[in-house]
């Protein structure tokens, strides 16, 4: 139960922080309900990334080259 939790909670807080975001901007600018929903469209999408690095469906990207890749000199 604890991972089934830990992906929802993960899931809901992108959706939340996205929302609270598009929320603040919509009220500094005056531009409702348009930040709103792309903010709230943005941390969906954010939240099924995080599912998604959590199940280990999709890797973490590393920045240094790997050795024999032919990315970088030998």
């Amino acid at each position: 139960m604890g991972y089934a939790l830990r992906l929802s909670s993960e899931f809901i807080a992108g959706i939340v922080v996205g929302v609270a975001i598009g929320w603040v901007i919509d009220e500094a600018a005056g531009t409702s309900p348009w930040g709103l929903i792309i903010f709230l469209m943005l941390g969906f999408g954010a939240g099924v990334l995080n599912i998604l690095r959590s199940a280990g469906m999709v890797a973490e990207q590393s920045l240094k080259p790997r050795k024999g890749d032919g990315s970088a000199k030998d």
